[in-house]
């Protein structure tokens, strides 16, 4: 899959055309994505998985994120780019992925790129299997109990990527209506 384009769309996520990742990111164009959060029961509550995005990734370096986070392509399903994408950034497979919601979001970040998205969110509950990040992807991942992260974006919004916290609303919400 050509993970170098993205999808544009209007505010009601109709296709609009192609465009090079990068340059969309440069001109703040709207454009689709999708957001994956996989999630268990411990102990603790819910824990949620997070990756820490590499810090050569050019934009969002560094911060904490989501399990996974991408755009989809026009030429495969929405499934399809789901599992692709949370095995080459996690190696992670074999989880059953339920749609949550969508949200849009603009959001400056460093190096004058923004965020400008059309963002659906995944929600999982985790499937015991070996968590094998990529490195030129992913610097770190944790386990996080749910109400302590909420906690800590609102107190060091800087470590965290922009949609990290609409995401985690939903999540929050998808869990709670499944439990």
């Amino acid at each position: 899959m050509n993970y170098t384009h993205v999808m544009l769309v209007d505010e009601n996520d109709q296709f609009l055309g192609e465009m090079e990742k990068l340059e969309a990111h440069e001109k703040a164009l709207l454009h689709r994505a999708f957001s994956i959060f996989l999630y268990k029961n411990t102990e603790k509550g819910i824990e949620v998985l997070l990756q820490q995005r590499a810090k050569h990734k050019y934009h969002c370096s560094d911060q904490w994120s989501n399990t996974c986070c991408s755009h989809p392509q026009k030429d495969s399903s929405m499934l399809k780019c789901l599992e692709t994408r949370l095995k080459f950034e996690m190696g992670i497979e074999n989880q059953n992925l339920n749609f949550a919601g969508s949200f849009i979001y603009k959001q400056p970040c460093k190096g004058g790129l923004t965020e400008h998205e059309f963002d659906h969110v995944y929600i999982g509950e985790f499937q015991e299997t070996t968590i094998q990040p990529n490195p030129h992807e992913v610097d770190a991942y944790k386990w996080v109990e749910i109400n302590t992260l909420e906690k800590d974006i609102q107190k060091n919004p800087n470590m965290y990527t922009p949609w990290l916290m609409p995401v985690l609303k939903i999540t929050r919400d998808f869990i709670e209506t499944k439990m």
